[in-house]
C-alpha cells in the first residue's frame, strides 16, 4: 500500500450496524470482566501489567483500566466504558462496576429497542427516566449515622468488617468537617492515626508541580509556608525565602497568587530539582479573604504578608515562614497537616463559633461555618499495611474505595444496597408501550449480577426496601440489615451509564487507525 504522506495515518470507516456490533463487543469483553468483581461474592481478576507482574484486584476500575483490545473499534467500545467508570470514581469515589454493569446493560436494551423506536424516542424516554429515578433515590435517601458507618465502608472494601471499622472509627474520631487520608505503613499492620490539620480548596496549578503521578497529586514533607496576599510579581521579590529554603533542604508551600514569570521560573526549578516547590492559591473569596488567610497563618504559624497594609514584598524575611508536616494537594483542594493545633487558632475557633451564633446575615454565616470547618478539622491518617506488594496493592484500592464511599455517604445520605435501590425505583417507570422500559429492566441489572456471581436464582421480592442477602441467601431489609450504598455514589453511576450508552447509541460511523498497515500480509 503506498501513501503519498509517509506521516500520515491510515483509517478504517465502520457504518451502521456493523459499526456498533463491533463497539458492542468491545463494551462486552470489558463488562464481563469488571462485572465480575461485585457485589459481597463478587471474585477477583488477576491482569498482568506493563512490566508481566501479575496484579490481584476487585477494584472495578483498576480492572477496566487493563484492558485493551487488539481489535481497534472493539477498543473504542470498551474505552468509553472505561470513561464512565473513571468519571464515576473520580466524582464518587466509587461505583465503577456498577457504571459498567449499567452501561452494558443499557446498550444491550437500546440496541435491542431499535427496530421498535427511533433513536431520538429513545434518548428522550431515557432522559425523562432517569429524571424520575434520580428524584426517587433522592426521595429514600437516609442521613447516615454513626452505627452506619461501619456498614458503608466494610460493604466499600468488599465485606472486610475488620478493614472496615478502621476506616469507619478514622471518620468518627475526625467528625464531620475532618480529613481521612492514606499512606502505607512500612509494616503488615493497618491503623489510623489522628494528626492535626485542614482543608481548603485550592488545587493544582500545575501538572509539572504533581510528585505522584499514579494519584495526581503534590505531596510535600515537611515544608515551609509561605503567605503572601498580594501577587508576585518577579522572582526577585521572593529570592531571599527561596535561598533560604535551598539551604535548609527544606520544601517550600506558597500560597499566593502569582504572575506567569514568577510561575515558570519556579517550575522550571522545580522540574530540575533545584528546589521543592507546591503553588496554589490563596483560599477564600471576598470579604472573607484576609479572614481565611490569617486563619492558615494562625494554623501554621506564617505571617500573611500584604502589601495593602505596608509590608514591602522586596524586603520578605524567612522568619515570615511557616511550618507544617505535610502539605498534600490533587485537582480540587489542598490539605495540610500541623504537629499541634496552637492555642491562637484554638482561640479563633471560639471566635469565629461566637459570631456564627449572633450572625443574621445568610451569606457571612455560610462564609464563617466554612472558616470553622477548615480550622476545627482534623485529619486522620490510615497506614496500610501487608504480608507482600501484591496484597498491598489490592488492599490500597479497597481502602481508597472505602474512604470515597464513606464520604459520598456523609455528604448526601444512603439508600438500599446491593443493588435493590436502582431496583425498587423501577416501579416508578411507565414500562406499557414506552421507551422508559428500557430503563426500567437496565436499572434492575446491578442487583441481578450480583446474585448470579453469588450463584443465587433471580426472583422477585415482595415489599419495597427488600432483597437478598447473598451471604445467608436470605431476604432481608437491606438497610436494617447494614447492606447500604452511598446515594451519591448510586446517583453518579446512574447518570455517567446513560450519557455513555446514549453517547454510543447516536453513533453511525466508527473510525480507527489501521494497525500494521505497512507492510502487513
Amino acid at each position: 500500500m503506498e501513501l503519498h504522506n509517509p506521516s500520515e495515518i491510515v483509517k478504517d470507516l465502520s457504518f451502521g450496524n456493523k459499526a456498533r456490533d463491533k463497539v458492542m463487543i468491545g463494551v462486552e469483553k470489558l463488562a464481563n470482566a469488571v462485572k465480575s468483581t461485585l457485589g459481597a461474592s463478587g471474585k477477583c481478576v488477576i491482569y498482568e501489567d506493563a512490566m508481566g507482574n501479575p496484579v490481584i484486584t476487585k477494584d472495578g476500575v483498576t480492572v477496566a483500566e487493563s484492558v485493551v483490545l487488539i481489535d481497534p473499534v472493539e477498543n473504542i467500545g470498551a474505552t468509553l466504558i472505561k470513561e464512565a467508570a473513571k468519571k464515576t470514581v473520580r466524582e464518587a469515589g466509587d461505583g465503577t462496576t456498577t457504571a459498567t454493569v449499567l452501561a452494558q446493560s443499557l446498550l444491550q436494551a437500546m440496541n435491542d429497542s431499535m427496530q421498535t423506536y427511533s433513536i431520538r424516542e429513545i434518548k428522550d424516554g431515557i432522559s425523562g427516566g432517569l429524571d424520575k429515578i434520580l428524584k426517587y433515590l433522592d426521595k429514600k435517601s437516609i442521613q447516615i449515622k454513626d452505627d452506619m458507618l461501619d456498614n458503608v465502608a466494610s460493604i466499600s472494601c468488599n465485606n472486610d468488617a475488620e478493614l472496615g471499622g478502621i476506616i469507619a472509627d478514622a471518620y468518627k474520631s475526625v467528625g464531620d468537617n475532618g480529613v481521612v487520608l492514606m499512606e502505607e505503613s512500612g509494616t503488615e499492620e493497618t491503623f489510623s492515626e489522628i494528626v492535626d490539620g485542614v482543608q481548603f480548596d485550592c488545587g493544582l496549578k500545575s501538572p509539572h508541580l504533581v510528585t505522584d503521578k499514579e494519584k495526581n497529586k503534590a505531596i510535600l514533607e515537611n515544608p515551609y509556608v509561605l503567605i503572601i496576599a498580594s501577587t508576585i510579581p518577579s522572582i526577585r521579590k521572593i529570592q531571599n525565602v527561596l535561598e533560604h529554603v535551598i539551604r535548609e533542604k527544606r520544601s517550600l508551600l506558597i500560597v499566593a497568587g502569582m504572575e506567569q514569570q514568577p510561575m515558570a521560573a519556579l517550575l522550571m526549578n522545580k522540574v530540575k530539582g533545584n528546589i521543592q516547590v507546591n503553588i496554589i492559591d490563596t483560599p477564600g473569596f471576598g470579604a472573607t479573604k484576609m479572614d481565611t488567610m490569617q486563619d492558615l497563618a494562625t494554623i501554621t504559624g506564617a505571617k500573611v504578608i500584604n502589601e495593602e497594609l505596608g509590608d514591602d514584598l522586596d524586603l520578605i524575611d524567612p522568619e515570615v515562614l511557616g511550618e507544617a508536616v505535610k502539605s498534600v494537594t490533587d485537582q480540587n483542594s489542598t490539605i495540610i497537616t500541623i504537629e499541634k493545633m496552637p492555642q491562637a487558632a484554638k482561640d479563633r475557633i471560639g471566635l469565629v463559633t461566637k459570631k456564627i451564633k449572633s450572625e443574621k446575615n445568610q451569606f457571612i454565616k455560610n462564609k464563617l461555618e466554612q472558616r470553622l470547618a477548615m480550622l476545627s478539622g482534623a485529619v486522620a491518617i490510615l497506614k496500610v499495611g501487608a504480608n507482600s506488594k501484591i496484597e498491598l496493592k489490592e488492599k490500597k484500592d479497597r481502602v481508597e474505595d472505602a474512604i470515597y464511599a464513606v464520604k459520598a455517604a456523609i455528604k448526601e445520605g444512603i439508600v438500599s444496597g446491593g443493588g435493590v435501590a436502582l431496583h425498587n425505583a423501577s416501579s416508578v417507570l411507565k414500562t406499557k408501550n414506552s421507551p422508559e422500559k428500557i430503563l426500567c429492566e437496565a436499572i434492575k441489572s446491578p442487583y441481578k449480577t450480583i446474585l448470579e456471581n453469588a450463584n443465587i436464582k433471580y426472583g422477585p421480592y415482595a415489599d419495597e426496601g427488600n432483597g437478598v442477602d447473598v451471604i445467608t441467601g436470605k431476604t432481608v431489609n437491606m438497610i436494617k440489615h447494614g447492606i447500604i450504598d452511598p446515594v451519591l455514589v448510586t446517583k453518579t453511576a446512574l447518570i455517567n451509564a446513560v450519557s455513555v450508552a446514549t453517547t454510543i447509541l447516536s453513533a453511525d460511523c466508527v473510525i480507527s487507525n489501521v494497525r500494521d498497515y505497512a507492510g502487513s500480509k
